[in-house]
């Protein structure tokens, strides 16, 4: 389904970039139906936790300005492959993997929250609304980020609460958000793609660059998350939480309030985690035959 939607979004850019409005509904639908599965006695804040959303917040801003030292647009795309919340699918992941959900579903629900605390803050200091007052920067991307992240966990609890039976039928339709996903990476797909292919100076060198920013931040996510995690007990839980992105939340975000040409960073970064996981499990399946020869 990745390399489906992604070639569909290529294919089709001139329609489909087009749809680029309806991502934040998209991604408000994929939470929700995310967050009707976790119950708020099921979330059990760690230090792990803690310490994964501290590199998230103060990690991105000092690669920014380590990165914005050689250029600013690349600084762009690597505070986003950073600064954005875990992939919704992250714990399904997880779970193959051997790992903890109830653990990563607790981090899912913390980044969010920290990452609609300070998102606004950091795009109203370096994003395309720099011009403005920075309060009315700051509210203006507050009204925009705030509830695509934070509403579809109050919805889903109350649902919960004061209408069981819909809550119900909203669990029955969990495997609608892979199709959300799908739908949603082919949009923004043809976005990157139209903007790409219609920019008037096409920088190429800074694109390449983008994308192997990108793979360097994916690689070392993943291999710092599971150094914390191994020394709380549980590396795969953590790898994934600080790995795995909610790309298609990276990408409109960048379009929306930085260079749409950082963009390109977490386009790649679609691309690198899903072979990073695919790397893990082909890891794991080959362990587990190892296993079973043995015995």
């Amino acid at each position: 389904m990745l390399p489906l939607a992604m070639l569909t979004g290529v294919i089709t850019y001139p329609w489909v970039s087009h749809l680029i409005v309806l991502t934040p509904y998209l991604i408000f639908s994929m939470l929700l139906l995310t967050f009707c599965k976790l119950s708020p006695t099921d979330i059990h804040i760690r230090p792990a936790h803690i310490w994964l959303l501290l590199i998230q917040v103060f990690g991105c801003i000092v690669l920014y300005g380590i990165v914005c030292l050689f250029h600013p647009v690349l600084a762009q795309g690597a505070l986003i492959c950073v600064l954005v919340p875990t992939a919704t699918a992250a714990a399904v992941i997880t779970g193959m993997l051997g790992g903890s959900v109830p653990f990563l579903t607790s981090y899912l629900l913390v980044c969010n929250i920290g990452v609609a605390l300070v998102a606004p803050i950091l795009f109203s200091m370096i994003g395309t609304h720099t011009d403005m007052p920075f309060m009315e920067s700051f509210l203006y991307i507050c009204k925009q980020v705030g509830p695509v992240l934070l509403l579809p966990l109050l919805f889903a609890w109350g649902i919960r609460y004061l209408t069981p039976k819909v809550h119900e039928k909203l669990l029955r339709l969990h495997g609608l958000s892979f199709y959300i996903w799908a739908l949603s990476l082919t949009i923004v797909t043809g976005s990157t793609v139209r903007f790409l292919v219609e920019q008037e100076n096409p920088n190429y060198s800074v694109e390449i660059s983008l994308a192997l920013v990108s793979l360097f931040i994916c690689v070392g996510q993943f291999l710092l998350g599971r150094r914390i995690g191994k020394y709380y007990g549980d590396p795969i839980s953590a790898g994934q939480g600080l790995g795995q992105k909610n790309t298609i939340l990276a990408i409109w975000m960048a379009q929306a309030y930085l260079n749409p040409l950082s963009s390109v960073a977490p386009a790649a970064y679609v691309l690198w985690q899903n072979c990073i996981n695919s790397y893990q499990l082909w890891l794991k399946g080959k362990r587990e035959e190892q296993q079973k020869s043995i015995k």
